[in-house]
C-alpha cells in the first residue's frame, strides 16, 4: 500500500495485477480519460488475461481500480518494457497515481524479467504522459531520448498525430 496525498486528504493506494474482472473497468477508465486511443472492451480482457504479468491497477481503499499501466516485453528485445496505456479516473489526476503506477509495474518486471529500459509513445500534444516519463527517468537515473516512430501519416484516419517513441535507460534504482 501506498499513501499518496491529494490536497489535505491522505489516501492509501494498493497496486496489483490485474484480474479478468477488472477488463471491464480498465475500458470506463480508458474511455473517461479522453486522450488514450480506446481499445475494444474484449481487448481490455484479452489484456488481463494474457499481459496481467506486464500490467498493474491501482485500487483505492475500497480495492475499486482508479487507474492502470499496460505494457508488455518487447519480443525482440525482451529487456525492454512497452507501456501500452496509462490511465487514471479523472477525480484521482494529479495525485501522483500515474507515476505510482508506473514505478509498480517496472519494479515489478524488473524483478521477474531484469529489464533495464522502457519504451512508451507520446504524441507531441499530451504534456502530462511527457512529464510522467521524464520524472520517471529522473527518479531512475535514466535518460530519455525520442525519436518519431508512427508519423501522423501512417494513420488511416485523419488527424492522428504522430507518436513519438520515448526511450528510457538504462533504469536505475528509483531515488528516495
Amino acid at each position: 500500500m501506498t499513501p499518496l496525498t491529494t490536497g489535505l486528504t491522505t489516501t492509501t493506494l494498493r497496486t496489483t495485477p490485474p484480474t479478468l474482472a477488472d477488463g471491464a473497468e480498465l475500458w470506463r477508465i480508458a474511455r473517461g480519460s479522453g486522450e488514450l486511443d480506446l481499445n475494444s472492451p474484449y481487448s481490455y480482457l484479452l489484456w488481463c488475461r494474457d499481459f496481467a504479468g506486464t500490467t498493474t491497477v491501482a485500487r483505492d481503499a475500497s480495492g475499486r481500480p482508479i487507474g492502470f499501466v499496460t505494457g508488455y516485453l518487447r519480443p525482440d528485445e525482451p529487456e525492454t518494457l512497452f507501456v501500452w496505456q496509462i490511465a487514471v479516473e479523472g477525480s484521482h489526476r494529479g495525485s501522483g497515481v500515474a507515476g505510482t503506477l508506473l514505478d509498480a509495474l517496472s519494479a515489478q518486471v524488473a524483478a521477474e524479467h531484469g529489464i533495464s529500459r522502457i519504451e512508451a509513445t507520446v504524441t507531441p500534444g499530451n504534456l502530462a504522459s511527457d512529464r510522467l516519463f521524464r520524472s520517471f527517468a529522473r527518479r531512475h537515473d535514466a535518460e530519455v531520448t525520442q525519436e518519431v516512430l508512427f508519423p501522423a501519416s501512417s494513420f488511416p484516419a485523419a488527424g492522428h498525430e504522430s507518436e513519438v517513441l520515448y526511450h528510457i535507460g538504462p533504469l536505475g534504482p528509483p531515488a528516495s
